[in-house]
């Protein structure tokens, strides 16, 4: 079965209110079964503008990411993401 992954990219406008964010969001995409392959950390945007930081999660199937990301306890959080900094989030089936 192809995995799932969210490729997700943020400008953090409010940190202390983002913290919270990852607090709620971390245990809701581990009962998805997934797993932070990347979270922040040194990036490079040589060909055009990005945001600051970069996630990348990675699911059992597309299914699983797709049902993570539209839970109920996935969007609460999603909420605080959305109110406290600038993001996109792709959910891609990989290969």
């Amino acid at each position: 079965m192809k995995k799932g992954y969210w490729i997700v990219h943020v400008t953090v406008t409010n940190a202390d209110a983002y913290g919270e964010y990852v607090r709620l969001d971390t245990p809701v995409v581990e009962r998805f079964g997934g797993k932070f392959l990347v979270r922040g950390g040194l990036s490079e945007t040589p060909e055009a503008p990005q945001k600051d930081r970069h996630v990348i999660v990675e699911f059992p199937s597309y299914d699983a990411a797709r049902d993570c990301y539209h839970s109920d306890d996935y969007q609460a959080a999603a909420a605080i993401r959305r109110a406290n900094s600038d993001s996109d989030i792709v959910i891609i089936e990989g290969t």
